[in-house]
């Protein structure tokens, strides 16, 4: 560990408090020094440096060699198993503070004796620390024996939980009680072979039932406030069949466009999320999670304009956001990762977090934001505002602006985010097969365009085509249950992008008020109807 006292012109220490450090202006209150001391030996080692303000600026300690002497003896008779960290007396502007530097320990989990191991554990959570719960507990001893949850074997679990032909058809090879004992999704318990925790996640159809927070939860947040719920899915099953059920999701919330390259025969589709660096995280947080019940499943949550995935569990003992970032990685789950790694999905879109990284910066789009929070990690990706009136503002002006037309259009399109390189065609642009391409192009573009508004989208517009109707009539002609949900998910983003309106728009939630059918509606339905040969 590299230490880093570098002071400013104002006699300040450069480096913030982090995850691996902590600044003490003395020893007054031994309690949360000592908090400290056993976090970092818990989580990634630390140094903890007293005689520095909580501005960071260095005052130093009075008797240093007293105060020395007192910080060993505290930790040497407060802290279990025995922990003896190096106490350096370092000169810095002609002041002297001490530097504990606290190893990450092998004895895990350590604790104050005074609070016992369940009561008396603490550990690192960004620049504080946190009492350990049972779990956390559990999983600090199972570290230092290098003994993993998903090696154990799974309580109540029989070789009958494991479906060996979906298993079979899952890995390409048929599981034999040999390679199931060889990947680790077996094991030898009191003379009897039984599933560990690690072939219930891949191999039973409902780890769910074992492993109460074996599951994804996948939400679409619509609006500022980030409270209006449009879209959710629950997945459940084998882990490694939830990437691409999530990736679906996600793709549900998102828009399409095709992009032409040489010619028109020649076209790509772009999708308006990074898709690469999304399906890493997500198989990201499948692998490396937690499912020692930690109190939440894995959760996925598209906004407007960020998605974010927040996994239980947090950083494995020894990892930092840090370290993450420059690839270094440490597994928590090796049987989940040598399954994933055997199907190919780790190596799918890379090697880790560093190509995220790299690959999201490639599409003019910044670096994720990493956050450790009580036992999570969640990592956050910025996409372009999906708030689909924004969306198509912007992107309509984009385009017409690259097609030199001035003013604006009524027409709704659905184009990626990223923007064509330079010496690219898309669909508006002229080319020798025009209108046949851009019928085809037009046709695909709305099927998609109101799968993402909702499957009842084109029925809406069709049904208040005849006439304006009221909120019950309109749920009642495509068979959907009245409720705000149901607003909130088929009607109100037909309002939002001017397809459809209110005829008493200045009172919502008026008993006469009823919705009808815009002039932009019209024209979207009738290129919906002309692209899809439905009249």
């Amino acid at each position: 560990m590299v230490l880093d006292l570098t002071l400013d012109d104002h006699e300040r220490l450069t480096a913030p408090e982090s995850k691996t450090r902590e600044y003490k202006q003395n020893l007054g209150n031994p309690e949360r020094v000592l908090q400290s001391v056993v976090a970092f030996a818990n989580s990634a080692g630390g140094e903890l440096i007293v005689g520095v303000h909580d501005d960071r600026t260095v005052v130093g300690v009075r008797d240093p060699l007293m105060e020395q002497q007192r910080l060993a003896h505290l930790i040497a008779d407060s802290i279990q198993p025995q922990l003896a960290p190096a106490i350096d007396l370092v000169t810095l502007a002609d002041k002297t503070v001490i530097v504990a530097t606290i190893p990450l320990g092998s004895q895990r989990p350590y604790h104050l004796k005074s609070g016992g191991k369940f009561q008396g554990t603490y550990y690192r959570t960004g620049a504080g620390n946190r009492q350990a719960g049972a779990a956390m507990v559990r999983e600090l001893e199972r570290s230092a024996k290098q003994r993993t949850f998903d090696q154990l074997p799974c309580l109540d679990a029989t070789m009958a939980d494991i479906d060996l032909n979906a298993l079979s058809e899952l890995m390409g090879r048929r599981m034999t009680p040999v390679v199931l004992q060889t990947l680790e999704l077996t094991c030898e318990e009191q003379g009897k072979t039984v599933p560990t925790n690690g072939g219930i996640l891949v191999g039973y159809p409902h780890p769910e039932r074992f492993m109460p927070f074996a599951w994804v939860q996948c939400a679409r947040f619509r609006g500022p406030t980030k409270r209006d719920i449009t879209d959710q899915r629950d997945i459940y099953g084998p882990l490694p069949l939830a990437v691409d059920k999530v990736m679906d999701f996600l793709k549900a919330n998102a828009f399409l466009s095709a992009d032409f390259d040489i010619g028109p025969k020649r076209r790509e589709d772009v999708w308006s999320i990074p898709l690469e660096p999304l399906e890493e995280l997500v198989v990201n947080a499948l692998v490396h999670s937690s499912y020692d019940s930690h109190g939440t499943a894995i959760k996925v949550a598209f906004l407007d304009d960020e998605i974010w995935i927040e996994s239980p569990g947090g950083l494995v003992p020894g990892m930092t956001v840090d370290l993450m970032k420059q690839g270094v990685s440490q597994v928590r789950n090796p049987v989940l990762a040598r399954v994933f790694k055997e199907l190919s999905l780790i190596e799918r879109w890379g090697t880790g977090i560093p190509d995220v990284i790299k690959t999201l910066q490639e599409a003019g789009l910044p670096e994720p934001d990493f956050e450790e929070t009580v036992e999570r990690l969640r990592i956050t990706v910025h996409i372009q505002n999906h708030d689909p009136m924004r969306f198509r503002i912007e992107q309509t002006a984009e385009h017409r602006r690259r097609r030199g037309e001035p003013g604006d259009s009524d027409h709704f399109t659905t184009p990626g985010a990223q923007v064509p390189k330079a010496g690219t065609t898309t669909e508006h642009q002229v080319f020798p097969e025009r209108h046949q391409v851009e019928h085809q192009v037009t046709a695909e573009k709305h099927q998609v365009e109101h799968q993402v508004l909702g499957q009842h989208a084109a029925s809406i517009l069709r049904m208040l085509r005849r006439g304006p109707a009221s909120r019950a009539e309109v749920f009642a002609a495509i068979n959907v249950h009245s409720d705000r949900r149901a607003f909130l998910r088929h009607l109100h983003p037909l309002i939002e992008l001017g397809l459809a309106a209110m005829t008493n728009p200045d009172n919502p939630t008026a008993s006469n008020q009823r919705y009808f059918l815009t002039d932009a509606g019209r024209r979207e339905l009738a290129l919906l109807d002309e692209g899809s040969g439905v009249l």
